[in-house]
């Protein structure tokens, strides 16, 4: 598959826009729950640049293979604590936001985890990278090849 356009080149400032974006975000959230967050909306968009880019950010931090091969099947894995999991919950809502937005008690539990703040800061997250996975899908922007 070819890719279409090239976002740096063709919209720089509006690249640079989100950019700023995924600084404040990563002034604020934890970075292992930043890191689940992206690989989780960007298996369920199935972007396949997001899902290679996060993935190896998050190996380079630390994360291990087993909890990102694990966030295909999160609610059957028993490896993320109970704020992770509130977090993904809340992923998995808002990228998958259908006729009835978000449950309350999905947002309820991130707010018992993360105040506020916290989870409204979870939610520019998953709506950042969700902007990035449709950029992303609609460019057809490709990995780099081993």
């Amino acid at each position: 598959m070819e890719q279409r356009s090239d976002m740096m080149k063709a919209m720089p400032a509006g690249v640079k826009a989100v950019y700023g974006v995924e600084t404040y975000l990563q002034s604020v959230l934890d970075h292992t729950l930043l890191h689940l967050i992206k690989v989780r909306a960007s298996f369920l968009n199935g972007c396949g640049f997001c899902i290679d880019m996060h993935t190896k950010d998050a190996l380079k931090q630390g994360e291990t293979t087993q909890r990102l091969f694990g966030l295909a099947a999160w609610r059957e894995a028993a490896f993320y604590t109970e704020s992770e999991r509130a977090a993904l919950a809340l992923t998995d809502a808002v990228t998958k936001l259908g006729d009835h937005g978000v449950p309350d008690d999905v947002w309820d539990d991130a707010v018992k985890h993360f105040g506020e703040e916290g989870t409204l800061n979870a939610v520019l997250a998953i709506g950042t990278i969700n902007l990035w996975n449709r950029l992303a899908i609609t460019t057809r922007a490709q990995p780099p090849t081993a």
